[in-house]
């Protein structure tokens, strides 16, 4: 029996669900079979189940994979001088200006409406975000940056609220001035987070512990 190379096997991995994504972006969830993808991919059917064993796995490990990079931007974020500064750097980039963000996030929640398979998959993921959020921003809280009036889950509803939306915008409306867009959003988000009195300016970064992630399945 041929001996697996964990290194390769990843990188196998990590191109199928690039392969994946870009198939989604532009078939859909529902459009999209693993047909496509292995085509997308390079590679045959039956290569395919030695890293997945179906489509909602493969949308299961874009999920885990998703969740593992916003736990990086939020530490990057939690380490920025100015927390919302950054932040709103943070949703400009992959949500504003990412269309692939855009369109997967739609057509997720489209999918979840009416597919209760997938619906259980896009609540755990909004579960893992909304733990995230909430606990970046008790981080934010401790360290004096966010408001500390402010109810972290409610609060965490909120800005993934806010995300969505912003996802939204660019395809309500092709035409949009994002900067424009990200200008009133840095208005709103100042008004919101900031703490009583104060303004968004730099302040003196204290570390902060590890963000709580969802456990893979």
């Amino acid at each position: 029996m041929r001996k697996v190379d964990p290194v390769k096997h990843e990188r196998k991995r990590g191109e199928i669900l690039d392969a994946a994504i870009r198939c989604f972006t532009r078939d859909g969830f529902r459009g999209a079979s693993t047909t496509d993808i292995c085509t997308e991919a390079g590679i045959s059917p039956g290569h395919l189940y030695h890293y997945f064993p179906s489509k909602i796995a493969i949308i299961e490990a874009m999920i885990d994979l998703g969740l593992a990079r916003s736990a990086e931007r939020f530490e990057k974020i939690l380490a920025a001088t100015d927390v919302i500064e950054a932040l709103l750097a943070d949703i400009e980039q992959t949500s504003l200006r990412f269309r692939p963000a855009q369109i997967l996030s739609l057509d997720g929640l489209a999918e979840a409406a009416r597919n209760p398979e997938f619906a259980k998959i896009i609540e755990r993921h909004t579960e893992a975000v909304r733990r995230m959020w909430a606990d970046f921003l008790r981080q934010a809280q401790s360290q004096g940056r966010v408001d500390p009036g402010l109810d972290p889950e409610a609060t965490a509803n909120i800005l993934i609220a806010i995300i969505d939306g912003s996802r939204a915008m660019p395809i309500r409306n092709p035409r949009l001035d994002i900067k424009q867009s990200t200008a009133h959003l840095k208005t709103m988000l100042i008004r919101f987070l900031s703490p009583p009195g104060a303004e968004s300016k730099p302040r003196d970064q204290r570390a902060g512990r590890p963000l709580t992630l969802v456990r893979k399945r």
